[in-house]
Formats: structure tokens, C-alpha cells, sequence
């Protein structure tokens, strides 16, 4: 699953290849598959020093002979997965590009068809946890294709691998643990416990210690079986998981919006939120010309700066980012469960002249915004709402629409405007 930290950092312009199999039917190619690379021995050698330390641990923690013994008897050094980790960071697509994908027709067409064909499941998920089904089913559509591509790395060799990788050691030590603890409960088997590279398991990609705390045996078979191909647990787990974030049944994710000319973008920002009728009195009104209705306070949201769509977001949006921190991810689950209600396309435009910044440029945009005065408080190529804070200040310093939006061409006018040193 993209639940917290494994998917996307927290990076929210760009959208960084997810950690679990990718949107579409069939699945739209990610960046190629890199070659095959021979594990270097220093690395291997790593790896078999690992194995009796993490033992260890898991010992102490109450994990059972046999199942450490079942567990690392396929326990394998993936190169792949370090490759594939190591380039999230350098491909992003534009948000506008992640949606044509994540809310294709043939994805709402076939999701369509899992309302229907799972409508009785569905209903009683959400009778149970207040869940909206559209959004439970757009989830799984994003997250495995309806079950279609579910991901066939073993989820142990792929923890174990980015554990002894390091940069996020800790992080993925827990996660292996979690995982051991899920074999131990006897859920599921080494050799069926399968998902992404980064350990995301099953229909909707849930990464082991959110499986621990929100996962359900909805079958009552004695089992929480997110693997096969009976998605019942899964679904119910997803519905299970956005409840105990505080899901709000009467609100919705979002509203698209449309805004005045000359609006103040300055109150598009991170954590600045008035009712809808407040909204309105600024000019803020849905694209139906008429105020939104009152679903509780809202952030105006401009993912494509002030040339794209606009968005009033409550609260459940907030719930949506604890699946995945991604603007990108939680518009495109928003939208394809109002399109799977019968609800129309966006009707905003986005800039589609416009390119995402890789990973370098956006350590250059931290570093030159820092230099000119405007902290964005860390270089790290992650664009949050420090760096879209700075960003902002510094537009409206150039005397820029400060929308907090940043395109290549922004970047070459803050070059002008901060000669390198």
C-alpha cells in the first residue's frame, strides 16, 4: 500500500514512481526495468551479517523458531530493488500526466464494473465502517489495478534488502519485524507474502505495521488475507484504515472550484482554511457558479499553479494523505471515486506546456530560494509546504503570481535573479 512513508516522501508536486504496481490495464510502464546487476560481495557480505543480527531481534520480540526459520529460508539480496528505490527520486510526472493515467476511462469503465460486481461486499463494508464505497474501490483501482497486479516480489527479500541498503534502515527493520510478526499470526505464507519492491502487499498495498494495526478479518476465517484473490479483507482492511483516520461520511474529499480574476493566491496555502461561504465571499464558487456547499472549513488547493485546476479540500483529504502524502494520489482517488458516482471530468485546464522538476532542479530551486533570503529549512529535493511557503514569498518579492507553483520557467527567472556564487 502507499500507506505513510514507503510510496512518495514527502514530495507533493511531483508524483514519484509509486512503490507499488503502477495504474492501468494493462499496467502502464513504469521507467524500463533495469538490467539485472550482479550484487557486489562487500554488499552480500552486509546482507549475511544482517540475517543473524535482525534474528536476533525478532527472537526478542517474541517471533517463533520455525517461523524465522521458514522465513529466511528464501531470504535473498535484490539488487533490483535498490535500483529501482534509488530512481524515485529523478522521475516524476506533472500531476495533469499522473491523472491520465490514474483516472483513465478504461479505469473508471472497469471499476464500474467492480461496484458492480462486489456490491454486496461493498455495501456491508460500508454500512460497517461509514466508508464511502467509490472511494474504497478507487483505491484499489490505484493501487492494483482491481486486484489485477498485486506485485510479485517476495515482501521479506525486498524489506530486507532496503534494510541493509540503509539510508532508511531503521524504517525497513521495523517493517521486516512486522512482517515476521504477520508469518508468525499465521495469515499468510513466505511464499505467498508477495507485493512491491518496496514491501506493499495485496489489492490495496498495505505495508506490514499498517497491516498490524488496521487490517481485518472480514471473511471471519481466522485470517487477514490481503494476498489472494478473494479481496474482501483487503477492501474492508482499506475501509478499516481511512475510519480510523476520522473518514467523515457526510463530507467529501473535495470540490473542484473556480476563482476571480485577480484573486489573492497568497490564501491558497497550507493549512489556511475558511468555510465555503467565506470562500464565496472572496469569489470562490464551484463550476457551477454557485457557493460550495457548507461541508466544513477548506483549503483552496492549486495543484497546477494558478493556470490549473482549483480545489476546495475538507478534511477527508487530510484522512486520503495518510494513505499516501501525494496531492497527486489523493486528487486522482478523489476524482476517480466522483467519476466511478457518475460525476463529470475536471473542467479546469492544467499547463500542459509544463514539465515536472527532476530531483536535481528541485534541489537547486531549495538552494538558490535559500541563498536569495527565503529559508525553505532543508535542500532534499522534497517540495512541502516549507519550501512552497518560501517559494511564495520570494513570487511575491519578483513581483510573480505567488500561486507557489514552480516550472522550469520559474527556475530559470530565480537563476536570473540569484547568480550562482
Amino acid at each position: 500500500m502507499s500507506t505513510n512513508l514507503a510510496n512518495v516522501g514527502e514530495d507533493r508536486r511531483a508524483v514519484l514512481t509509486p512503490t507499488g504496481p503502477q495504474p492501468g490495464t494493462p499496467p502502464p510502464a513504469e521507467d524500463p526495468a533495469p538490467p539485472a546487476i550482479a550484487p557486489l560481495t562487500p554488499v552480500v557480505d552486509m546482507f549475511a551479517a544482517w540475517k543473524p543480527a535482525i534474528a536476533a531481534r525478532a527472537l526478542g520480540q517474541g517471533i517463533s523458531p520455525a517461523t524465522l526459520d521458514a522465513a529466511f529460508a528464501s531470504l535473498t539480496w535484490l539488487p533490483d530493488v535498490i535500483e529501482r528505490d534509488s530512481r524515485q527520486n529523478e522521475f516524476t510526472k506533472t500531476v495533469w500526466d499522473y491523472l491520465a493515467t490514474a483516472v483513465s476511462d478504461d479505469r473508471i469503465t472497469r471499476g464500474r464494473q467492480a461496484l458492480t460486481d462486489h456490491a454486496t461486499l461493498l455495501a456491508a463494508i460500508e454500512a460497517r465502517w461509514g466508508v464511502d464505497r467509490h472511494v474504497v474501490v478507487a483505491i484499489w483501482g490505484l493501487e492494483s489495478a482491481y486486484g489485477g497486479f498485486r506485485g510479485d516480489v517476495p515482501t521479506l527479500s525486498a524489506l530486507a534488502t532496503l534494510a541493509v541498503e540503509g539510508r532508511r534502515k531503521a524504517l525497513f527493520e521495523d517493517q521486516f519485524l512486522a512482517a515476521l510478526t504477520i508469518l508468525d499470526q499465521g495469515h499468510v505464507t513466505p511464499a505467498a507474502m508477495t507485493g512491491s519492491w518496496a514491501g506493499a502487499m495485496g489489492h490495496t498495498q498495505f505495508m506490514p505495521q499498517s497491516f498490524l494495526t488496521a487490517a481485518v478479518d472480514f471473511t471471519g476465517d481466522g485470517r487477514r488475507d490481503v494476498w489472494g484473490e478473494d479481496p474482501a479483507d483487503a477492501l474492508a482492511s482499506t475501509a478499516a484504515f481511512l475510519a480510523g483516520f476520522g473518514w467523515n461520511a457526510s463530507q467529501p474529499w473535495g470540490v473542484e472550484v473556480t476563482l476571480p480574476r485577480n484573486f489573492d493566491y497568497r490564501l491558497a496555502r497550507e493549512g489556511f482554511r475558511l468555510t465555503p461561504g467565506a470562500w464565496a465571499t472572496l469569489g470562490v464558487r464551484g463550476t457551477d457558479g454557485l457557493p460550495v456547499p457548507n461541508h466544513g472549513p477548506a483549503q483552496l488547493l492549486l495543484p497546477g499553479g494558478a493556470q490549473g485546476a482549483a480545489f476546495l479540500i475538507f478534511r477527508n483529504f487530510n484522512v486520503l494523505e495518510r494513505y499516501n502524502p501525494a496531492d497527486a494520489y489523493v486528487i486522482a482517488v478523489g476524482h476517480l471515486a466522483d467519476r466511478l458516482r457518475g460525476g463529470p471530468p475536471i473542467a479546469g485546464g492544467w499547463p500542459l506546456g509544463d514539465r515536472a522538476l527532476t530531483f536535481d532542479e528541485r534541489t537547486e530551486l531549495q538552494a538558490r530560494l535559500t541563498a536569495a533570503g527565503f529559508d525553505t529549512q532543508g535542500v532534499d529535493g522534497l517540495i512541502g509546504p516549507n519550501t512552497i511557503a518560501a517559494l511564495r514569498a520570494w513570487q511575491v518579492a519578483a513581483g510573480l503570481t505567488p500561486d507557489g507553483y514552480a516550472p522550469p520557467s520559474l527556475l530559470d527567472q530565480l537563476r536570473a535573479s540569484t547568480p550562482d556564487q
